[in-house]
């Protein structure tokens, strides 16, 4: 069909030329001068016609679908990843402008802008011993296909990056190991380096707390945790995710022929004039390593008290509570709520050079300076409870355990506490009063809790609104009074604010502030611990007492502009 209608219109013109003639698109005259052009820049008269603005892409492609009875197909609704790789070689495909769509038998199903080129046509059929059938697309997206196609990881990588930042790769103090050593000139890919340092740069600079690099079956994402929410940043070729988590398993110390158990390491990255740690974990997927890196950014610790988001009597009542002697205090909260950095921040406060402070974590996450740091050590048989019993022969008087986990910690903190030492820890439990019930299933006797507990805080953490872009929101009274407020506090100067969005911040939020409820154990409490009574009941006489629970805490920064209505309900939703 295609031939015959070629040999309808004598004269020099030929091909699409010739086709788009007959069909009323172009007067000879057009097609002339379009094809010395596309003779003097060495293209296609396709590609001569579509950069003249004279024919649309697509108005071209049905043009010769109709006159040529060749089908034709919107590339924007392939699916990329699924497309046959390797039939035809790049440099073909390049420089015919064709793209294999997909092989049928000894068929080979062909994209092309111009389905009249009869020499590709052999190319192709000599190339790959197919019969090669043409499918019409639009040549821009085409073009576009292509680029993608034909760019090696490499050069898309390189795109994607640029500056120059150096990792300080310390020395391991422990066992060497010698695969690493062997493997990292293999991995000393520059395009892969500089993309892994951009993406820590720029996640620094978006205030991430996490990285995650994710393997699927036809795509390779990143994403970035800015303000306890998870945002796609980038899609890096597929190709390079063995090369990438080679590079990070090198620089943190793993094993990189280990690829079917999780592994866990640190790194070191010199930025400007401080360093910044991560931490790395790694675990294996269907599709390849997914690997998380965690930013310890050191002056996160050192924020101060006031930086966290205590209201002034919840401020007084802990610092009150970690300036006593002895004791123990208790931050509780799921993962990812702050407990660490309320930890840290107190232990700074407390870190004097008249003060033995001891830590034992896993791991430990920040350096702190003048305080004896120890990291849990499984295999070696490190756990919470030997390091505790090692801490009160080295004359500690405050000490720090990341997180009570089983009975023989909580015995041995709660012991520590009873014999001078001011001792703090966390737990994950949803609520301070629940607290006390969780350490009494654990087994802990409740005179023990009663006699060495002396001020529990729970806490979660909320996004902040906008300071550039927030505005007055107008809730409906219903709704306030069904979120906790009470008819006195809905009075004239009652002003909350909601998220906007802008270009300087995440959708309207920026920054994030805890939410806290600060109970100290008074004797009436201890009464109810050692009657063994429920959260219910501690709860009830803490509200006597003045202490806001975390909905109420979280209400107060709403009516202070601090942040939404809609993210005090979100996070504290129990």
């Amino acid at each position: 069909m295609a031939d015959s209608i070629l040999a309808e219109s004598p004269g020099h013109l030929t091909g699409v030329a010739r086709v788009l003639v007959n069909a009323g698109k172009l007067d000879s005259t057009e097609a002339d001068t379009l094809a010395r052009t596309a003779k003097e820049q060495k293209s296609s008269f396709v590609h001569a016609l579509v950069s003249s603005g004279k024919l649309k892409p697509a108005d071209l492609a049905h043009t010769l679908s109709k006159a040529l009875s060749v089908p034709v197909m919107d590339l924007a609704a392939v699916d990329v990843q699924r497309l046959p790789k390797g039939i035809i070689d790049n440099k073909l495909s390049s420089q015919y402008q064709v793209l294999a769509l997909s092989k049928r038998g000894n068929r080979l199903f062909v994209a092309a802008s111009d389905p009249t080129n009869q020499e590709a046509v052999e190319r192709i059929k000599f190339a790959t011993q197919l019969n090669p059938e043409w499918v019409i697309v639009e040549h821009d997206k085409l073009l576009k296909l292509l680029e993608g196609q034909t760019a090696s990881a490499q050069e898309q990588l390189s795109a994607l990056t640029s500056s120059d930042f150096e990792f300080d790769v310390t020395e391991d103090t422990g066992s060497t190991q010698q695969e690493s050593a062997d493997a990292a000139s293999d991995v000393e890919d520059a395009p892969v380096v500089r993309f892994l340092q951009k993406m820590l740069i720029d996640a620094i600079n978006a205030r991430a707390s996490d990285l995650h690099f994710e393997p699927y079956e036809y795509n390779y994402r990143v994403r970035f945790r800015v303000d306890g929410e998870l945002r796609e940043v980038t899609q890096p070729p597929v190709a390079i995710k063995e090369k990438l988590a080679s590079r990070i398993k090198v620089i943190s110390k793993l094993d990189i022929a280990e690829k079917r158990v999780p592994q866990d390491g640190r790194m070191k990255l010199k930025f400007g004039n401080k360093a910044i740690d991560f931490r790395v974990s790694t675990l294996p997927t269907l599709f390849g390593e997914k690997i998380v890196i965690r930013i310890l950014d050191p002056s996160s610790a050192k924020l101060g008290i006031e930086a966290l988001g205590y209201e002034p009597a919840e401020k007084e009542r802990l610092l009150a509570a970690i300036g006593r002697p002895y004791g123990m205090v208790l931050v509780t909260g799921p993962t990812g709520s702050g407990k660490t950095v309320s930890l840290y921040t107190c232990l700074n406060i407390l870190n004097q050079p008249g003060v033995n402070i001891s830590t034992v974590e896993d791991p430990a996450e920040i350096n702190l300076p003048g305080i004896n740091q120890v990291n849990v050590n499984d295999r070696a048989g490190m756990n919470f409870s030997v390091a505790l019993k090692a801490f009160l022969r080295q004359d500690p008087d405050i000490i720090m355990v990341g997180e009570i986990r089983d009975l023989d910690t909580a015995d041995i903190a709660i012991k520590a506490a009873q014999t001078g030492h001011m001792v703090m820890s966390t737990l994950h439990t949803n609520d301070a009063p629940g607290t006390l019930t969780r350490l009494m299933n654990m087994g802990v006797a409740p005179f023990n809790i009663a006699s060495s507990v002396i001020l529990i805080t729970a806490q979660r953490l909320a996004r902040k609104l906008c300071e550039n872009c927030k505005a007055p929101a107008d809730y409906p009274r219903e709704a306030l009074l069904r979120a906790g407020y009470k008819e006195a506090d809905l009075d004239g100067s009652f002003k909350p604010y909601k998220a906007v969005g802008c270009s300087s911040c995440n959708n309207g939020y920026k920054g994030r502030v805890g939410i806290y409820q600060v109970m100290p154990i008074s004797e009436e409490i201890q009464r109810i611990i050692l009657s063994q009574g429920t959260a219910m009941d501690i709860a009830k006489q803490a509200k006597a007492e003045g202490v806001r629970d975390l909905r109420e805490s979280g209400l107060v920064k709403v009516r202070a502009g601090v942040t939404s209505l809609e993210e005090v309900i979100a996070v504290t939703n129990e």
